[in-house]
């Protein structure tokens, strides 16, 4: 059993949270306004307290405001793991952070943290139940920290997701592609009339790549 403090109380984080609390991990949600958000199954405490609870903390704030909310919190997230979904999306659905990402201003800004940036091409509804999908899928990881990314990868699988759906990507700087792949998403989502989908990686075939030797 792990610590999990979910940090937001919108769609994303009440899947996770319901999710990883489903997995026998001890789950709370932080919110600026605890007293405002209840009934949803699990306590809700304040964004520190939050923090303080996780050994994994899970940031599903917007991405326009997670650096704001989580950098006074530098010292209390010193040696955890912080498992970032946010996207940050302006008004018009655009990205607000065109050369760079929301996982690389928070590593930037919290640098005794482990960001592990993963699950933000999805839907919520597909992070915890990608077998609702008609086939597999693929479901990419970025950090700077293995140890990190390792732990995140067994949150991964008991959400649903084996070990052949999951492609680290690397350093950090790789949250980029992540979390612009938004756009994409977006169009996709248009032209399929629904959010319920995702990608998948797929590789070339093994007898081509030994033909390129």
């Amino acid at each position: 059993m792990t610590n999990i403090g979910i940090l937001g109380t919108g769609n994303v984080a009440r899947a996770v949270a319901a999710k990883a609390a489903e997995a026998g991990h001890d789950v709370v949600l932080g919110s600026r306004d605890p007293s405002g958000r209840k009934g949803l199954g699990l306590p809700v405490v304040s964004v520190g307290d939050a923090i303080d609870h996780g050994d994994i903390v899970v940031n599903a704030t917007p991405g326009t405001e997670s650096l704001a909310l989580l950098t006074p919190f530098a010292t209390p997230l010193r040696g955890k793991i912080l498992l970032d979904i946010a996207v940050g999306l302006t008004a018009d659905l655009g990205l607000a952070h065109p050369n760079s990402s929301v996982a690389e201003e928070l590593q930037e800004a919290l640098p005794g943290t482990s960001v592990v940036k993963t699950l933000c091409t999805m839907d919520a509804t597909v992070m915890v139940d990608p077998g609702r999908l008609s086939g597999p899928s693929t479901v990419f990881l970025s950090g700077d920290d293995a140890g990190a990314k390792a732990r995140v990868a067994e949150l991964l699988g008991e959400f649903g997701w084996p070990e052949d759906s999951r492609t680290d990507l690397g350093g950090i700087g790789t949250a980029r592609g992540q979390e612009h792949l938004a756009l994409l998403f977006i169009g996709a989502a248009g032209a399929l009339g629904s959010y319920v989908f995702n990608f998948r990686l797929v590789p070339d075939a093994p007898e081509r790549a030994a033909e390129r030797g």
